[in-house]
């Protein structure tokens, strides 16, 4: 078979409506939404306490109060801001062991 004819079988293939969604199929998806809503907020409630911590705890964490405020400025209420804060101490740890100095 030539490429051409793959390509044709893979248009026809999404011309074909699917049928629309069972009940307990959209019920699953809303509670999946709701799941990772959930732990969204958990995740902000517990970024915003990071915010309470002094200097020395933040630092010993790889992180400094004035990265933390950006990332909570940055997201928004529903947002989960624990990746963003995840990456940014892992670099200071990567950068800590490679002797470097912080940002």
């Amino acid at each position: 078979m030539r490429t051409n004819d793959r390509i044709l079988d893979f248009d026809l293939d999404l011309a074909v409506e699917r049928p629309s969604q069972t009940l307990a199929a959209r019920l699953a998806r809303l509670n999946r939404w709701f799941g990772s809503l959930r732990v969204a907020l958990r995740n902000r409630l517990a970024a915003n306490s990071l915010a309470d911590l002094d200097e020395r705890l933040l630092n010993d964490l790889g992180l400094s109060r004035g990265e933390v405020q950006d990332v909570l400025r940055r997201h928004g209420y529903t947002d989960d801001p624990s990746l963003q804060l995840t990456r940014l101490a892992r670099r200071r740890a990567e950068q800590s062991l490679r002797g470097q100095k912080f940002d």
